[in-house]
């Protein structure tokens, strides 16, 4: 979010730094139907929105953001680590491409270039340890040498799985045994070079992964048993994991080096945990505590920080979790889930998207007189969510009261506006129809939406990953599955 800044008219009455900050945002784009980047753009300036981070350096969505004076932070992808690791040529390549020419051309406010993203991930297995500070290093001779390397900064978003506590406290922070030695040179090339440590917080994450882990103490109502880490009080884990960083920093002699925290935000949906209110909850006490200006007991002061995320993602890797196509503060449209008060606009209240276009309003739902029983509605229900997007369903989810036939009908939808309602998208072997009765619940926060409009369709081209209609493949599947 890099800091809030406080709306209150023409002049800034509170905090200094809350007029020069502004409020950051992630914007991902594995949507198959991803909202055009000027819709969006669009939609960050009337939500006062001042900073972006990227995980990729999309053509469109730069020029989009040309001209509109927020700051951006362009993403290097880990599989390109290599590549621009090991050839300064190639470095040099996509800095031009991807930075330079953006900043001349387009007026584009690119302010930090993120060198890969969680690369020292324990899931990933070592695989990017050796190359990323090979491509942190060329990525800023290419900056220096393209003559902005005082404009844009390099750095590197870690997971805060990076660094632990020996003592459970935040006092006994550390950064992890088997990557002391790279992460350490990490950190100094980053502070010889003036650039911030950017650290991934996610107090979700522990709920989700340890049933014992106390709930209140993931917010920040003050309503948990505080921390006592030697006469210092932790009311809450943010606080607490980024001053397990700080001391983690400050015990390898790096203890004035800037943080950013790159992501940070609570999913609304595909775990009990995750839902509207639970956001709500921890996203407004964010807001609360970052616009305080108070920092953390061991890093009093502003906090920079960019809000996890701005849009829902429908082809997220569900490989952590099914939340992980939940954590936008907007649906995939654009509309707002719930209030939140960012503290960016007059009314307070989050503008959503505009002049969205979306498909015709019918929906593919299970057949009245089909059978719960029919041998095909098994394997018909795995193939649709096997290509769409199920992650409403189940246990403790927005969709988890629907009955059996409720969550058929749930997955051929799915599929069926992922395919563009394609009529051939409907055809599970006698157990599916369209209909133009929308088949949402009246009672609850289950939703069977309608996609919108592909942007290739309403543009002229195609953006990011917008889905085609289905590939042969998949008809003949489905002529497969009718046969059998």
């Amino acid at each position: 979010m890099e800091c809030i800044r406080v709306n209150i008219g023409v002049l800034c009455l509170f905090s200094m730094w809350w007029c020069g900050k502004g409020i950051g945002v992630n914007w991902g784009t594995q949507a198959s139907h991803p909202l055009p980047p000027e819709t969006v753009v669009r939609m960050l300036r009337e939500n006062g929105v001042q900073k972006v981070k990227l995980f990729d350096a999309d053509y469109a969505i730069l020029k989009a953001l040309g001209k509109t004076g927020i700051e951006v932070m362009v993403g290097i992808p880990n599989d390109m680590l290599a590549s621009v690791g090991g050839s300064i040529k190639a470095a040099e390549k996509w800095v031009a491409k991807n930075v330079s020419q953006h900043i001349s051309s387009n007026n584009v406010n690119i302010r930090y270039v993120a060198v890969g993203n969680e690369p020292f991930l324990e899931t990933y297995n070592g695989s990017y340890i050796q190359i990323t500070l090979p491509a942190l290093n060329n990525i800023q001779s290419a900056l220096i040498k393209a003559g902005i390397g005082s404009q844009v900064k390099v750095t590197v978003p870690l997971n805060a799985d990076v660094y632990v506590s020996s003592t459970n406290y935040p006092s006994g922070g550390d950064f992890r045994t088997d990557i002391f030695d790279p992460m350490l040179k990490i950190v100094k090339f980053l502070n010889d070079v003036n650039s911030p440590f950017t650290v991934n917080i996610y107090p979700f994450i522990s709920l989700y992964s340890d049933p014992n882990f106390p709930v209140e103490y993931a917010f920040f109502d003050g309503n948990a048993t505080p921390l006592n880490d030697g006469g210092t009080l932790y009311y809450n884990m943010f606080d607490a994991n980024l001053d397990t960083l700080t001391h983690a920093l400050r015990k390898n002699g790096f203890g004035n080096l800037p943080v950013i925290v790159g992501e940070i935000g609570w999913p609304t949906d595909g775990d009990r945990n995750a839902n509207i209110e639970y956001a709500r909850r921890f996203n407004q006490g964010l807001m609360t505590h970052i616009s305080g200006g108070k920092g953390t007991p061991m890093r009093p002061g502003p906090i920079d920080a960019y809000l996890f995320s701005l849009i829902d993602e429908d082809e997220k890797s569900i490989d952590p979790g099914n939340f992980e196509r939940h954590w936008g503060i907007f649906y995939f449209d654009g509309q707002v889930k719930y209030p939140l008060n960012l503290g960016t606009t007059n009314s307070g209240a989050l503008v959503p998207a505009k002049d969205v276009h979306y498909l015709e309003k019918k929906w593919c739902v299970m057949k009245p007189s089909a059978r719960l029983d029919d041998p095909q509605v098994q394997p018909s229900v795995s193939y649709a969510c096997g290509l769409a997007d199920c992650t409403s369903l189940g246990y403790g989810t927005s969709c988890g009261n629907l009955d059996a036939r409720g969550n058929i009908s749930y997955a051929f939808n799915s599929y069926f506006q992922k395919n563009n309602q394609l009529e051939a998208a409907c055809k599970f072997p006698n157990v599916s129809m369209i209909t133009k009765t929308d088949p949402t619940p009246t009672v609850g926060n289950c939703k069977f939406p309608i996609m919108i409009q592909p942007y290739y369709e309403s543009t002229g081209y195609k953006f990011c990953c917008g889905q085609k209609p289905m590939g042969l493949v998949s008809v003949l599947v489905l002529i497969l599955l009718t046969i059998l």
